[in-house]
């Protein structure tokens, strides 16, 4: 972009600013504000606390299209079957703001650092927690909470929780809920769970 030209700014935090490059520089430009709105945060707010994964390309890829699709707030998990425990947060957080850009939102969805399961499942303080896992039960369908404002689900890694885990969520108020009829990746499950959350 050249001296003159027109850029939109976000912070992550709801600004967006409509303003006009007076000095272009290849690391930084001034700019002059034309003008400047804010936009509240939407009411929905919905948290997918989702297991590392063993390739990271593909914790990378749900990350991205999770913030395209308007998830609020991200929780890397680390379980028991878990097996890569590597998190660059720098990178991952870019990912976040590019996809924010992209997809023309002006909130950053929050980025936690990577957090115990048993910690996570403890200090969850979302009224409606779900939990997505692959052994036999009674389990409710993720459609059936399409509607709420606010929600937390977890998904587990390659592998799927273990028994201890899932028990261990149950009686913390995790709700047991099915995906659909087919097994799906770990980052298959967490896009799925916010198209149908979001």
């Amino acid at each position: 972009m050249k001296q003159g030209d027109e850029i939109n700014l976000t912070d992550g935090n709801g600004n967006l600013v409509r303003a006009a490059i007076i000095e272009e520089h290849k690391k930084k430009s001034t700019v002059k504000i034309i003008e400047s709105n804010f936009f509240p945060q939407k009411a929905k707010q919905i948290s997918i606390g989702i297991s590392l994964l063993k390739n990271t390309s593909r914790l990378e890829w749900f990350l991205e299209k999770a913030t395209e699709i308007g998830v609020t707030d991200i929780v890397p998990l680390i379980c028991d079957r878990t097996e890569k425990q590597n998190f660059r947060f720098d990178r991952m957080n870019n990912i976040l703001i590019a996809a924010m850009l992209q997809s023309q939102q002006y909130w950053l969805p929050v980025l936690h650092q990577p957090a115990n399961f048993k910690n996570a499942v403890s200090e969850s303080t979302y009224q409606t927690k779900l939990l997505a896992h692959c052994e036999p039960g009674q389990k409710q369908h993720i459609k059936d909470f399409s509607n709420l404002a606010s929600a937390q689900i977890f998904i587990g890694p390659e592998g799927d929780f273990t028994k201890a885990e899932i028990e261990l969520a149950l009686q913390s108020g995790f709700i047991p809920i099915g995906l659909g009829d087919t097994r799906l990746r770990t980052e298959t499950a967490g896009v799925t769970a916010a198209v149908h959350l979001c």
